[in-house]
């Protein structure tokens, strides 16, 4: 095909094997948009495209992938606005012809089990590395481990008697993502073997949302990355760990004065005390 689709707030670039789709940049521009920049789709990731009416003169040329095809759709479990649909491309009404010529010409180029849950990811997952503050810690990813930080301010006494967690993704199975629009929303990660009945504020496996924290344009890209590592990493060899750096001895300090105030309110027991406070002088 080779053409080229302008709308609001997308361009759609159509190539024989698949589609380019870039955002624009705008105030009115989703912030998931702008984070996720571009995205190429291949024809076989597709399930259906169809276009129908808009809202205030405009038409919607509208794709959907397969299930399993995009780890930023099943990440988000259905849980992102329409408005922030990056399958969604929005045109003015008087490119409804032109419209409906690339949705006939794209629906043409489906493949014959499109209807059938994809058996792998064929839409590339948002590259690490990538991080964002949440309300109980900080998380980062580099690709091959996620990293939860605890904030002393946030975090329950059960995130600290654990500590901070440094997860690899050959550990995992999957994500839970919450959309922080919703109530309580949070990250989850899905190790195997681990039943995941505790609440999130109190999983070391998972960080809580809030207000201004873990925004959906930070966390769901991120938990993309997540599982579309998790799923390669499946078939991929188990890396050699590699030993973690020194860590600031400022860090270490204040951690272990928090930890002393949970052993003083009797949070932490003598043991753990002990135990944990070796573990982070072990750190220096």
């Amino acid at each position: 095909m080779g053409d080229v689709l302008a709308g609001i707030q997308a361009t759609w670039e159509f190539a024989t094997d698949s589609v380019l789709i870039r955002f624009e940049r705008g105030i009115r521009t989703p912030k998931l948009f702008t984070a996720l920049r571009g995205r190429r789709i291949p024809h076989e990731a597709l399930e259906s495209v169809t276009l129908r009416g808009g809202r205030r003169g405009t038409v919607v040329l509208q794709a959907v992938p397969r299930a399993g095809a995009d780890p930023l759709m099943e990440a988000a479990s259905g849980q992102l606005k329409e408005a922030c649909d990056p399958y969604r491309l929005v045109l003015p009404a008087e490119r409804v012809t032109l419209a409906e010529y690339y949705a006939e010409e794209l629906a043409a180029r489906l493949t014959p089990d499109a209807k059938e849950p994809a058996e792998r990811f064929l839409v590339a997952a948002p590259e690490g590395p990538l991080h964002f503050k949440a309300y109980d810690g900080k998380a980062s990813f580099d690709g091959k481990q996620v990293s939860f930080r605890w904030s002393w301010t946030g975090a329950s006494s059960a995130k600290w008697k654990c500590g901070d967690q440094r997860i690899p993704v050959t550990d995992l199975t999957g994500v839970d993502w919450r959309s922080p629009e919703a109530l309580d929303g949070y990250l989850r990660l899905l190790k195997r073997g681990d039943g995941g009945a505790a609440q999130a504020d109190q999983d070391p496996s998972a960080v809580v949302f809030g207000l201004g924290y873990g925004p959906v344009h930070e966390s769901l890209p991120f938990a993309a990355a997540v599982l579309g590592a998790a799923r390669n990493a499946r078939t991929a060899p188990v890396p050699v760990p590699v030993a973690a750096g020194r860590r600031d001895p400022a860090d270490i300090a204040e951690r272990i004065r928090h930890l002393a105030e949970l052993h003083h309110s009797g949070l932490v027991t003598d043991e753990e005390f002990t135990a944990k406070k070796s573990e982070l002088l072990a750190e220096l």
